[in-house]
């Protein structure tokens, strides 16, 4: 399961599928795909969850066990592209590498880095066992509350 705390979270704050289904106006059967793994939960739509109800995505991904507050996220295609490409570097790894680990095209993981496109939620799972040390949500330069 890729985001392995959606149920979780989901049911610490006491709301329905039903619930959630309604603010991504979908029906419940696809919240219920996201949870039990059979479905992938776009990563906008997870954006979305994480700031409604002010999740942390390393929390949600099940990359922490207690979940952080920070500020909301604010998708900036450009920074998230430049924080990929620091991220890679600081692991010492070219795209050609990533990009054979990740069995995806290099045009793919380039239009990721240079913010073209808005990287997959799978995509970005497969990061966190990649690189080392990583946060989803430093990736997003997100800050956390005060």
């Amino acid at each position: 399961m890729i985001v392995e705390n959606l149920r979780e979270s989901r049911e610490s704050l006491d709301i329905k599928q039903k619930d959630v289904a309604n603010i991504f106006n979908v029906h419940f059967t696809t919240v219920s795909g996201w949870e039990n793994g059979n479905d992938t939960i776009p990563l906008m739509r997870l954006i979305l969850y994480a700031n409604y109800f002010n999740f942390s995505l390393d929390y949600l991904f099940g990359k922490i066990n207690k979940n952080i507050l920070y500020q909301k996220i604010v998708v900036d295609l450009k920074s998230l592209g430049h924080n990929l490409k620091l991220i890679r570097k600081m692991n010492n790894m070219t795209q050609k590498e990533v990009c054979k680990r990740l069995n995806i095209a290099k045009s793919s993981y380039s239009d990721y880095e240079t913010g073209k496109r808005l990287i997959p939620t799978t995509i970005l799972y497969a990061l966190t066992t990649i690189y080392k040390p990583f946060s989803i949500d430093e990736l997003f330069n997100r800050q956390k509350q005060k």
